[in-house]
């Protein structure tokens, strides 16, 4: 056996070790990311690479938020194992929406919340999505409002009113994201979101709540208490 030959025999061991040990539950995050990249990656030694990747972007969660174009600005990094990620994180997204529309969202509040990181973390520009309920609190639609720049997305109530009557909503949850991180609502952002609420009192239909999701946190405006307790 050459040496290229023994280098793939061990690496096509550590892999099928790497699978045992995640049927078993038993992978580090470093190890998840490892055998993840293996799938697109299939003859080299990924080791360095996913430990790159979890420096850089910090956790599997950060990772897979990553915008595309960051992801194949690394090293090792190739169209097929950036679509690889994106891929999971696409389904991740829709596995969470796909609870978030055969129950009520208030069942499982963190559903909701990795529902959001998964929709806005990693954006470099500001987006403000409205998420439509109906009598259940079971998701409608969730509409992509407005996308603005790196902090300010325009916001038009009239427009948000029309649409969720139109839907047929009872009531409406307010979204968008900061590109910075950890940063909670502007003055503007408790402005908008008291008048989307006043306006939809005006037709019956309740603000539900607004969030905002800066990197790994999703802050609520009703937790803070700047919205109408009545509601």
């Amino acid at each position: 056996m050459n040496k290229l030959e023994d280098k793939a025999s061990l690496s096509l061991g550590h892999r099928q070790r790497l699978r045992q040990k995640f049927l078993a539950g038993q992978l580090s995050d470093s190890e998840i990311v490892e055998l993840l990249l293996a799938y697109a990656i299939p003859r080299c030694d990924v080791r360095p690479l996913s430990r790159l990747l979890l420096k850089k972007y910090g956790s599997i969660h950060r990772l897979l938020n990553a915008p595309i174009d960051s992801l194949m600005d690394n090293s090792g990094v190739k169209e097929n194992t950036a679509v690889l990620l994106k891929l999971i994180h696409l389904i991740t997204k829709l596995d969470y929406k796909e609870v978030l529309e055969s129950e009520p969202i208030f069942h499982d509040i963190k559903t909701l919340e990795n529902y959001c990181r998964c929709a806005l973390g990693g954006k470099s520009i500001e987006e403000f999505h409205i998420l439509f309920l109906d009598a259940q609190f079971r998701l409608i639609k969730d509409q992509l409002h407005s996308s603005g720049t790196i902090d300010w997305a325009a916001v038009y109530v009239r427009e948000i009113v029309k649409t969720a009557l139109d839907l047929n909503a009872h009531s409406i949850l307010l979204l968008h994201n900061h590109p910075t991180p950890n940063t909670c609502f502007s003055m503007q952002d408790i402005d908008i979101t008291r008048k989307v609420e006043d306006a939809l009192a005006q037709v019956d239909i309740c603000l539900y709540d607004h969030f905002v999701v800066s990197g790994d946190v999703v802050y609520s405006a009703r937790n803070l208490h700047f919205l109408d307790k009545k509601h």
